[in-house]
């Protein structure tokens, strides 16, 4: 079965063709790569690849199609494209995305600064908070000219997995 995995510059196609144990042949966009995967604890795949060795995170996202996958160097935002998710793209097409008035954690982390006041106006791209999670900081932004509705954490809280930390509201 091929799915397309897109990330935030590109879209793939992904088809395992053939798996025996820990041993799969797979195409990406065509390009065939033999593989030697093994899950060395939930989440965590060790990857060999031509004598060479790659582990590999895999966060569950906000639903079961969208991952936050960690490598040595880099961390990926990806989303699993099937005929489900195609169609729904289609459908929404134009709306503004689900959940552009809320901010919420992609994944368990800490508060380390908030930027904003409730009532305060925020520009598109305005940072609004710094999270911490891995080690690693991100910032979370407006997607446009919002209001500042509530505040739900404060600096130094511990948060969950899809914890809802800010609500905004359009300006009218």
């Amino acid at each position: 079965m091929a799915y397309e995995i897109s990330n935030e510059t590109r879209t793939a196609k992904i088809e395992i063709l053939n798996r025996v144990g820990d041993k799969v042949l797979m195409a990406v966009d065509d390009r065939k790569y033999d593989l030697d995967i093994v899950e060395v604890e939930k989440g965590v795949y060790s990857i060999l690849y031509n004598g060479l060795s790659y582990n590999v995170e895999l966060i569950e996202g906000e639903t079961s199609k969208k991952y936050i996958v960690n490598t040595f160097i880099k961390t990926y935002n990806i989303e699993i494209i099937d005929a489900e998710t195609k169609y729904i793209n289609n459908r929404n097409k134009g709306m503004e995305p689900e959940g552009a008035n809320h901010i919420v954690s992609p994944m368990p982390g800490k508060v380390v600064k908030i930027l904003v006041s409730k009532g305060e106006n925020v520009e598109t791209g305005q940072t609004l908070i710094v999270v911490e999670a891995m080690k690693m900081q991100s910032e979370f932004k407006s997607t446009g000219e919002k209001v500042v509705r509530e505040i739900l954490v404060k600096e130094g809280d511990t948060l969950n997995a899809h914890q809802l930390m800010i609500k905004l509201e359009d300006r009218s």
